[in-house]
């Protein structure tokens, strides 16, 4: 990773955080230096004073760059593409400065977390996070077709465009390219067939930040 970062970033978190992955991915976009901090579920931390004082949610990620501290790892992205990427052409045409274009982004990060992850979660937490004695496949299956459902929406939007938001790789397609990774990755259930997601997503599985920290296998 180049140091070219005038302060070293800090991220709070463990690295199967699929949270984290968005903002590792997105500093490997940047090609920006920085220290991870693993916290959160076996390696703890994230319930301790010091770290509810930086992020009182007591959740990863959290950011710190010098005396700023951030979390939200949708405002991370931005925040690091904005400190760090303007002036840039890889910032400018991962995160666009042009009002309507901003916009556009913006609506796919908002989407992700108030849409799709609440579907994703109970998804990827029975097939993957759960031992395989106590899976309810039928329930399973009911919370598989919820979220195949928002991911109509998103194979819609992909008839037309290359990428989530038009010809350019975004912010945006971090954020939903790293939840892609977790339906196409659960298995022992019935999926549809997404040819215009898998088409985006093979684009997406090729990049750098996507083969080191989004690839490896789920935990």
């Amino acid at each position: 990773m180049a140091d070219n970062n005038k302060q070293q970033l800090t991220i709070w978190g463990r690295a199967n955080s699929v949270n984290v992955q968005k903002v590792l991915w997105c500093l490997a976009e940047l090609d920006l230096a920085y220290e991870r901090i693993d916290a959160g579920m076996q390696f703890g931390k994230n319930d301790e004073p010091a770290y509810l004082a930086m992020n009182p949610n007591g959740r990863v990620p959290t950011l710190i760059d010098g005396d700023y501290v951030l979390w939200e790892s949708n405002s991370v992205m931005r925040y690091l593409c904005m400190a760090y990427g303007q002036g840039s052409e890889r910032g400018s045409s991962i995160y666009p400065s042009q009002p309507k274009a901003r916009a556009g982004v913006d609506r796919w990060l908002d989407w992700t977390l108030s849409t799709l992850q609440p579907l994703d979660r109970p998804v990827f937490w029975a097939l993957v996070r759960t031992p395989i004695e106590k899976r309810d496949m039928v329930a399973i299956q009911k919370d598989v077709d919820a979220e195949a459902a928002v991911w109509q929406i998103v194979e819609a939007q992909l008839a037309t465009r290359r990428f989530i938001e038009g010809d350019q790789f975004t912010i945006a397609d971090i954020a939903l390219g790293a939840f892609a990774r977790r339906w196409f990755g659960v298995e022992g259930v019935t999926k549809p067939k997404l040819p215009n997601l898998e088409r985006w997503f093979s684009q997406l599985a090729v990049r750098p930040g996507f083969t080191q920290f989004i690839a490896p296998p789920m935990t």
